[in-house]
């Protein structure tokens, strides 16, 4: 990979944007970090609340985009085409569809309305492309959706840094900790623009993933991704 970490923190931005943006709007969905939504349809069936139906869809659609990514992975391979290029193509087309959703339905007084579903799982599908794509194309750069790793391989190389390494452990520990506190910074820094923006403009929020997806789009050069995971 490129030793330029524009792309990989483009994502991470876009994915704490998205899923703080969605959480807020979304009546608590988890978008990005869909795993999170088993705690939330806990508290929602104690506390009544709604929105359980696209909780409860959030991981099975999730994984079934996740799969048919891998597998138009292997026809664009086979047809001679761009990998990275169309899924991040096909990532900007779902979240400006979401966006347009969220706009023209929004905003959602009812977290199990079908609009509001459909909203979401559009942003979910979307963030399961970038995760693929991450995953595949991006594996030597942190994660851009799940910081608890990361957060924990910092403070694992903080604590390796107080005790004392080699010289040579020393400079792996510093690199990995500049891009991985890079992209838990990132993610943070999206995570507050997504509640500004929808604390100021509500459904126009959602405007934002889309510029941020198209970055990551012009930002792609096949040169500077990783050789694809297997």
């Amino acid at each position: 990979m490129s030793d330029k970490p524009l792309l990989p923190t483009i994502l991470s931005v876009n994915a704490g944007y998205v899923d703080t943006a969605g959480f807020l709007a979304l009546h608590g969905l988890f978008t990005a970090h869909v795993t999170g939504n088993f705690v939330t349809i806990g508290a929602a069936l104690v506390t009544g609340a709604s929105g359980i139906i696209a909780k409860l869809l959030a991981l099975p659609v999730f994984c079934l985009v996740v799969m048919g990514a891998r597998l138009l992975r292997y026809r664009l391979i086979a047809q001679g085409r761009p990998v990275v290029q169309s899924l991040l193509l096909l990532k900007l087309v779902l979240l400006v569809a979401a966006a347009c959703m969220a706009l023209y339905h929004g905003p959602f007084g009812q977290g199990d309305s079908w609009m509001s579903t459909l909203t979401g799982m559009t942003l979910v599908s979307a963030m399961a492309i970038q995760n693929a794509v991450h995953r595949v194309h991006l594996g030597s750069a942190p994660p851009s959706t799940l910081m608890t790793g990361t957060t924990t391989q910092i403070m694992l190389d903080l604590a390796d840094r107080l005790h004392g390494v080699s010289l040579e452990q020393s400079s792996t520990v510093n690199v990995r900790l500049l891009r991985m506190s890079l992209a838990v910074l990132a993610f943070a820094i999206g995570c507050a623009l997504g509640a500004l923006l929808y604390a100021f403009t509500s459904m126009w929020c959602f405007a934002v993933p889309p510029v941020l997806a198209l970055m990551a789009y012009l930002r792609h050069d096949d040169a500077a991704v990783d050789a694809p995971a297997k």
